[in-house]
């Protein structure tokens, strides 16, 4: 129930990786310039710790990967040297069937370690999505008219996302690409110096051409997302708003734009496969030229009779080793920066406290519906107040109506009411008892309210009545609808009830969008109905059987009512103007007809327009 209406609009969570861009994404770094940011991976943990028993078994199936890694060329090297030079059938019949054995065991790991990563990356972001989507749902309205919606949306879809990546492509899986890198320096030098030495030497060069990579690769990764996020702000604010397009002509203005948006995209994309494309041959070149040093000098010392056959070729396939995790260590890394940039937002967002307070611990069963303001003031920014010294008294069963100019404060008064948002001064009681000593659930479900923007689901008829409440019946459905006048219409749409509205109600008049919200707050049997501007979008003949179900639906119930037609608001026990956040006028209609103030003007003004018509 904000001041403005939100739109959410989904993007493909493998591409759109934000709509908004801050600071860290433009910097490509995390939140403190590392790499390895130690407190917010030790947070992402605390999401580990239930499934950390296979946390640590992937740990170690990586670690025995990386351990088993250079034990094929050692076997092979074992092979030449002794088995075949030596024509030793039966032994090389055994080396066969062992690295048959090890290449069995090097699959399973492989395997093992694709499932583990992406089981308890699957586990993690759905429990961190479910967390996330909890407080979202207990954020006040204040954080909404603050926060554009599709951050949120990026928050709890492509920025989760990217968190599953950091568990099967980050810090686990770098270690192992560590270690292996180390046992197989280790083992090279343990096996011939000489052949290890030279087979290195490329390595600064492939470490330099992996740093300028990596460098290059996270700015342009920057550079999609950021051209991913003004396509998808333009898309969404486009589809959403293609009626003023179509109204005023301007759909080749707008697809103009779209073409230069759409082209800094492909631009962006372009860069980052320039990177890749230049990246991934230059180290296929050095791991080649790592290789042909080795064969080369080790050709030369195999006719000195000063190195075996065996070990040049065990040292061929060491580079292959060697070089593989160079190359991976590049992505890995920015997988690793991406999901600690990623882990931050969503961690800030989970640590946000712009939430409603709900320490209140009244549960009554039923309300008798008094209603008092006591000199509230008011404001969603904190100097400019929209509510000034607010004041009023609403006894049980009474209607009040409240009048004024758009702007005036009429549906902040009602947003306060269900504590939507907070007072800055002053108190509300219902019952005598003020609203923050009411549970929030308790305080909510005991006010009914109907809005001039009604919101549809994309879901039945059914669901958008009850929101999914299962205490409430088909039965009590239907006779609210029939007390409504809605019933009948219902019963004729396909599956009745089950009928699908379609996204936001599309499928419906804005007249039979406002019926339904009319069912759906009547059959939650509220002691209090708020109407805020309930009748303003529909027709005449419409807003005659709505009038007529509200006055069964008012009947012994506490009605706060903000109306522009005055002619729906006569029969209010009390009738408040309010202007500029301020009471100005207060009484009957007949006794501000009287007055001959702003009411009594606004009323002989609408009874010309309808005498005109």
């Amino acid at each position: 129930m904000g001041r403005a209406g939100n739109v959410l609009v989904l993007c493909n969570p493998q591409t759109a990786n934000s709509f908004f861009v801050s600071d860290e994404q433009k910097s490509g770094g995390s939140p403190s310039g590392q790499v390895f940011d130690v407190t917010i991976l030790s947070r992402l943990y605390a999401f580990v710790r239930p499934y950390q028993g296979r946390f640590y078994l992937l740990v170690g199936v990586i670690l025995l990967g990386a351990v088993l890694a250079p034990i094929t060329p050692l076997l092979i090297k074992q092979t030449i040297d002794n088995q075949i030079a030596g024509g030793d059938y039966q032994g090389l019949t055994l080396m066969l069937a062992t690295m048959v054995g090890v290449l069995v065991v090097q699959a399973f790991i492989q395997f093992a370690n694709a499932y583990l990563s992406g089981w308890l990356g699957q586990h993690v972001i759905r429990d961190i999505r479910v967390q996330l989507y909890e407080k979202i749902l207990g954020l006040r309205l204040k954080f909404f008219d603050n926060t554009p919606i599709g951050r949120l949306v990026t928050r709890t879809i492509s920025d989760i996302e990217t968190l599953a990546d950091v568990f099967s492509e980050g810090m686990a899986a770098i270690a192992g690409d560590i270690l292996q890198l180390v046992l197989i320096i280790a083992v090279m030098f343990y096996t011939d110096w000489r052949l290890a030495a030279i087979s290195l030497s490329m390595v600064p060069l492939m470490l330099f051409s992996t740093y300028v990579f990596k460098e290059k690769i996270k700015a342009s990764f920057n550079e999609v997302r950021t051209a991913v996020a003004n396509l998808n702000a333009f898309v969404q604010e486009h589809i959403t708003g293609m009626n003023i397009v179509q109204i005023f002509s301007s759909e080749k203005i707008e697809a103009a734009k779209f073409r230069s948006i759409n082209d800094e995209h492909r631009k962006a994309n372009i860069r980052s496969i320039w990177y890749y494309s230049i990246y991934f041959p230059v180290a296929d070149i050095l791991s080649a030229a790592g290789t042909g040093l080795v064969v080369w000098y080790g050709a030369r010392e195999i006719l000195n009779e000063q190195v075996s056959f065996g070990t040049v070729t065990a040292f061929v396939m060491f580079i292959n080793l060697f070089f593989r995790p160079i190359r991976m260590l590049a992505d890995r890394f920015n997988t690793l920066q991406m999901g600690i940039v990623s882990a931050d937002r969503v961690l800030t967002l989970l640590d946000s406290d712009d939430y409603t307070v709900n320490n209140g611990s009244y549960t009554p069963e039923k309300l008798r519906g008094d209603v008092a303001f006591r000199n509230v003031w008011f404001a969603y920014n904190d100097d400019n107040y929209v509510l000034k010294d607010i004041s009023f008294d609403v006894q049980a069963g009474e209607t009040i109506a409240f009048v004024g100019a758009t702007g005036a404060g009429k549906s902040s008064i009602i947003n306060l009411l269900s504590r939507f948002y907070d007072i800055n001064r002053g108190t509300i009681t219902i019952d005598g008892v003020d609203v923050h000593d009411y549970d929030l659930t308790t305080l909510r479900r005991q006010i009914g309210v109907v809005l001039q923007d009604v919101f549809l689901f994309s879901d039945s008829i059914e669901n958008n009545i009850t929101l999914g409440d299962p205490n409430i019946t088909r039965e009590q459905i239907v006779e609210a609808a029939k007390l409504v006048g809605v019933h009948d219409f219902i019963m004729q749409l396909p599956g009745n009830y089950e009928y699908n509205v379609q996204e936001r109600g599309a499928t419906l008049s804005v007249g039979q969008r406002q019926l339904i919200s009319f069912v759906r707050a009547m059959v939650q049997n509220p002691r209090i109905i708020v109407l805020d501007e309930a009748t303003s979008s529909v027709d005449t003949e419409t807003e005659e059987l709505i009038q007529e179900a509200i006055g069964k639906l008012m009947r012994g119930r506490t009605a706060i009512v903000i109306a522009h037609r005055l002619s729906t608001i006569q029969k209010a026990n009390q009738i408040i103007v309010v202007d500029k956040g301020e009471i100005k006028e207060q009484g009957t209609h007949e006794q501000l007809l009287q007055h001959e103030g702003f009411y009594a003007n606004l009323y002989r003004m609408q009874y010309k327009e309808v005498v005109g018509e």
